[in-house]
């Protein structure tokens, strides 16, 4: 689920398809079609939500990539599924209990969506143009840009957990195990990943309560001393 935004070149999406959750067989495969399948539930509500959100099926091999990610380009979130050639994309299903994998692949759509939420508003790396500015200047190191995604994925996973309260609350105590050993599995202390202590704020679902999914993932995201970038 890793998000990698900063790091994922739009431009090389070169024939990319923008799909819809059927897609005629011979456009995708069964793996691609499956992920598809199964986040399409918060797809769907983006599109209820008039946010601006694309599908995107890279046809080329990514051995490297996130299975899905989210870029932004020219106002428009990307949610961008890179499965060929890339074990992850079944690596990850694998990992996940059969009976679960629905709701897991709904969590992690969601979590991109946090991601689109935060660059709609503006308010991506604590402000994308100062952040930008900063950058050229020689403001930020490279420290602090990690410190930075990492706020940002512990706010994404938030909003992951705050659909699961939402949509899938008879799985949400298996789904925040779940996260759990996915990042607890992925660990580099206080790297852009390392986001366990804003997920243990969410271990009861009541903390998520109220608002929207990312009214809530705010309010508690805050919570944390540090949470917002400077």
């Amino acid at each position: 689920m890793a998000a990698r935004l900063a790091q994922i070149a739009i431009a090389t999406l070169v024939a990319a398809l923008a799909v819809a959750p059927h897609a005629e067989a011979g456009e995708l495969t069964a793996l691609e079609t499956r992920w598809i399948e199964g986040i399409w539930p918060v797809v769907r509500f983006a599109r209820e939500q008039k946010l601006p959100l694309d599908v995107i099926v890279q046809p080329q091999d990514e051995p490297d990539a996130p299975p899905l990610a989210l870029g932004y380009v020219d106002g428009r979130c990307k949610l961008v599924l890179s499965m060929r050639g890339n074990a992850e994309a079944q690596a990850t299903l694998d990992r996940i209990d059969g009976d679960l994998v629905e709701a897991a692949l709904e969590l992690m759509a969601a979590h991109e969506l946090g991601h689109c939420r935060r660059y709609l508003d503006g308010t991506w790396f604590g402000g994308g143009a100062r952040f930008a500015a900063d950058d050229a200047a020689g403001g930020r190191s490279g420290a602090a840009e990690q410190a930075a995604i990492r706020r940002e994925e512990a706010y994404a996973d938030l909003v992951g957990l705050g659909w699961a309260r939402l949509r899938r609350p008879h799985d949400y105590r298996r789904l925040h195990a779940w996260l759990v050993d996915e990042r607890t599995r992925e660990l580099v202390p206080g790297g852009t990943h390392d986001t366990l202590a804003w997920i243990r704020l969410a271990g009861d679902a009541d903390a998520l309560a109220g608002g929207s999914i990312f009214g809530a993932a705010t309010r508690l995201w805050s919570a944390m001393p540090g949470a917002q970038a400077d």
